[in-house]
């Protein structure tokens, strides 16, 4: 079995492709304000998974800046939509101008409001890929609203979900998911009912 070590991570990251400009200065952005972003293994991986599905039909929930988004918007097709929600509008100020600069903007649409709310009320169906950055308690009530907007073979991505105990038992345990949490956090899951 292979060891991951620093030395070993540190040339794999070197050998993949750098994150453009505008996308660098997001997360440096982010970094002098306190604002959470992803890996960029995990905005690889979300990458990876959009372009493999050809997913045009996409939610998040938690945009912050909109790291994530912008990973996910840039690997979309031309003809995909991102629905993405977060309540706190002075972050989603910052992401819909990195949206902007990138070009991206007209693809993805933003709602300052409580995700538990919208997703009570979203009328999306068939949604190719969820993808979640919260809380744990929070995610506890997300995965049950999600599932079901879902097309078959849609994926469930929850950012983090290693560090949440309570609620990765409960995501591998879920009855219409084919779960799994891999060793960098995400917790995927593929809907097979």
């Amino acid at each position: 079995m292979l060891v991951a070590t620093d030395e070993l991570l540190r040339d794999l990251e070197a050998m993949h492709r750098s994150p453009t400009q505008l996308q660098i200065e997001l997360e440096q952005r982010a970094s002098r304000d306190g604002v959470p972003v992803i890996s960029h293994a995990t905005g690889r991986f979300l990458a990876t998974i959009v372009v493999a599905m050809q997913a045009n039909r996409i939610l998040e929930i938690g945009t912050a800046y909109g790291d994530a988004t912008l990973w996910m918007a840039l690997a979309q097709p031309s003809v995909g939509k991102i629905w993405t929600i977060d309540d706190r509008a002075d972050r989603t100020d910052v992401a819909r101008s990195y949206f902007r600069r990138a070009g991206v903007n007209e693809s993805i649409e933003v709602f300052n409001t409580s995700p538990l709310r919208m997703l009570e009320n979203f009328s999306h169906r068939n949604v190719d890929i969820a993808f979640v950055a919260a809380g744990e308690d929070d995610c506890m009530r997300y995965l049950e609203l999600l599932v079901p907007m879902l097309k078959l073979s849609g994926l469930a991505v929850f950012n983090d979900a290693l560090t949440m105990h309570g609620f990765a038992q409960r995501f591998l345990a879920h009855p219409e998911l084919q779960a799994t949490i891999l060793p960098f956090g995400i917790g995927l899951g593929a809907r097979r009912q």
